[in-house]
């Protein structure tokens, strides 16, 4: 495998902390899911914790590692295709102005 650039580096390393934060919002809903939700959908779970505690903490890490392995090989999938972010036309007055006041070169 060759020399990574910074540019790629910099695309892995917000990837992995997208994945992380993702994982962290899914598995929190799953936690608010089994603890909250489930026992209002079905009535014999109220009051059951010593059953929804573990169940809860069994989504929650379930759905962190599923969520972060999915968001992470979709990432890998996408690099290894070749797929990448156009980068912005080069020249002068391609991304600003050419005279203070206008939002186009040719106005």
């Amino acid at each position: 495998m060759g020399r990574r650039t910074q540019a790629e580096r910099d695309a892995m390393t917000t990837e992995i902390g997208f994945a992380l934060f993702a994982g962290a919002v899914s598995a929190g809903a799953a936690y608010f899911g089994v603890t909250e939700f489930l026992p209002n959908v079905v009535g014999a779970l109220r009051g059951r914790w010593n059953l929804l505690g573990p169940l809860a903490v069994t989504a929650t890490a379930v759905v962190f590692v599923a969520v972060v392995s999915i968001v992470l090989t979709r990432f890998r999938r996408a690099v290894q295709a070749g797929r990448r972010i156009p980068a912005p036309p080069d020249g002068p007055g391609a991304t600003q102005p050419s005279q203070p006041g206008r939002t186009n070169p040719d106005s």
